[in-house]
This record gives structure tokens, C-alpha cells and sequence, in this order.
């Protein structure tokens, strides 16, 4: 096992930047965060991040001299390199599980909740920086159907895959807590059962005291 302090490449408003940070505080692993490593400011529109990873996208691990790329890979990579709290179960079916719902929560949820709605709040693309209504209101539909899906997965558990923290619950808290903020989240959150609690809880413990800013 290595103590040795990493470096979490990409700005710190990402979700999945902010993911890998909750593993880190999780894990009490030390790092730093950002878009400048090497005395070198990495940005994300002029193509430099290309050398970092191959479809220029954040956020990318600097350790040891190596990079690597993609959320859960990045988290499991984390949770095998460094003691502290085990973020994946011990047995082969359940860490299959969090493998499974980390890479589904990266992919299509976040394309769901992330890239096809809260990005529109965001960096608005309408005519002078206005948020495009007519976006938002066909991507309504689909935030909810999704919602209600990891509500149901959530259930009555006190964490998204069991009983403990797990490389899923870091993925998925961001992505939540953002929503969570928007001015109409009454609307999108009414009628879960699980989730507010679920999210609440989650925003309680110090690692998201000190990532979710």
C-alpha cells in the first residue's frame, strides 16, 4: 500500500472530479485538485487534454508519474492502492454489483441527469446565454423516469449498494446534490421515498462537508 498524495486533474465543479475527491476523503487519502499540474494550466476547451486522456475528458488521476482515466476505474484503482475503508465489498457478487451500478451511474445517469439537464442550468446555450426552456422540458420526463428508478434501487438501505460507503455512492452523491439546488427540486424530488433522506444523510458525513462546496 501506498500513502504517497495524488493529483485529481480537472476543475472542481465536475461531478466526477468531485467523485474521486470523496474517495480520497473517504479513504483519508491525501491530494490536490485542478486543472494545473506541472506548473502546466490544463483547459479543458483548447484541446490540451488530449495528452491526458484520449477523448480529452476530466477527470484524470496523476499518480507516480502515471495517469489514469474514467470515474470507476479511477475510485477502484484508489480503493486497491491505498488502506483506509474499504469503498468495494469483499465477495465477488456484491463488489459485481458496485461495479455494475458505478458504470451505470457514469454512463446513463449522468447523461440523464448530468449532460441533458444540468448542464443546461449551467452553461446555458440559448440565445445570449439563456437557458433553453423547450431543452429542459423534453429532458423533464427522462430526470424523472431515472429518479424513481434509483429510488427504488436506493430502497430503505442506508447506502446506495448495502450497508457501507461505496465507490457508487460517490459517484451518484454529486450528481444528486446538484439537483438538489436547482430552484424547482421540490417538484423533481416529491414523491421519493428514499432519495432526500438518502442524500441528506450522505451530506452529513465530513467527506461531503468537504467536497460538495
Amino acid at each position: 500500500m501506498t500513502s504517497d498524495k495524488v493529483h485529481i486533474l480537472g476543475p472542481q465543479f465536475s461531478t466526477f472530479v468531485r467523485s474521486v475527491q470523496l474517495c480520497c476523503e473517504e479513504k483519508g487519502i491525501a491530494y490536490t485538485v485542478g486543472t494545473t499540474i506541472d506548473q502546466q494550466t490544463v483547459s479543458l476547451n483548447d484541446g490540451s487534454l488530449f495528452q491526458f486522456h484520449p477523448f480529452g475528458k476530466v477527470p484524470v488521476l496523476i499518480h507516480h508519474g502515471k495517469r489514469f482515466f474514467e470515474t470507476p476505474a479511477i475510485c477502484r484503482y484508489l480503493d486497491n492502492c491505498f488502506d483506509g475503508v474499504a469503498l468495494q465489498p469483499d465477495t465477488a457478487e456484491a463488489k459485481a454489483e458496485v461495479d455494475e451500478w458505478s458504470n451505470c451511474l457514469a454512463i446513463y445517469v449522468d447523461r440523464a441527469l448530468v449532460r441533458d439537464y444540468l448542464l443546461e442550468f449551467a452553461f446555458p446555450r440559448g440565445p445570449e446565454g439563456q437557458i433553453r426552456k423547450q431543452e429542459i422540458k423534453a429532458a423533464e420526463p427522462q430526470v424523472l423516469k431515472v429518479l424513481g428508478l434509483l429510488d427504488t434501487e436506493l430502497g430503505s438501505k442506508p447506502f446506495f449498494k448495502g450497508d457501507n460507503f461505496t465507490i457508487a455512492d460517490a459517484i451518484l452523491i454529486p450528481m444528486l446534490d446538484y439537483l438538489q439546488r436547482l430552484p424547482h427540486a421540490e417538484q423533481l424530488f416529491s414523491g421519493l421515498q428514499y432519495l432526500p433522506g438518502y442524500l441528506q444523510r450522505m451530506r452529513d458525513r465530513a467527506s461531503a462537508k468537504a467536497v460538495l462546496i
